[in-house]
């Protein structure tokens, strides 16, 4: 009775698939939080030229509601592409270190970003700040799905 080793092409055909490489899994999540801060770093600008946004003279609340919504959106998109909810604080952390700068630094004519006396970038750095809070609280909530082992 001899044994022969089976064919290299008739044990390929018998092996499932393989899984996603853990390479490519760190791949995807480095490039989640790339594009959450460079969403992030684009959003504060945009709402940063929003605050002095004046229709008839009366400001309106734009940047207010763009602060919100997109810092809700900011932080479902880092916490879904990295499957961590750590990944909020980097856009978290982003988001307010440009409200900080713009507040405090002054542009070569001496004028600052965001004023003190602008109610509408005020708001909008509270309840933007806010927002980020909410979601970290809502996440702690949650319970963490139950895996099988």
């Amino acid at each position: 009775m001899t044994l022969e080793a089976p064919s290299v092409s008739s044990t390929a055909e018998q092996l499932p698939p393989a899984p996603p490489g853990r390479a490519l899994e760190l791949t995807f999540r480095i490039a989640g939080v790339l594009i959450a801060v460079l969403a992030t770093v684009l959003t504060a600008a945009l709402e940063i030229f929003l605050t002095p946004l004046r229709l008839g003279g009366v400001p309106v609340g734009v940047a207010v509601v763009l602060a919100v919504l997109a810092n809700v959106a900011l932080c479902w998109f880092a916490v879904t592409t990295v499957g961590r909810r750590w990944a909020l604080a980097v856009p978290w952390a982003v988001w307010t270190l440009i409200m900080f700068f713009a507040a405090g630094m002054r542009t070569t004519e001496g004028d600052y970003l965001i004023s003190g006396e602008d109610w509408v970038a005020l708001v909008m750095i509270l309840l933007g700040s806010l927002t980020f809070a909410g979601y970290t609280y809502r996440m702690i909530l949650q319970r963490p799905p139950v895996t099988k082992q």
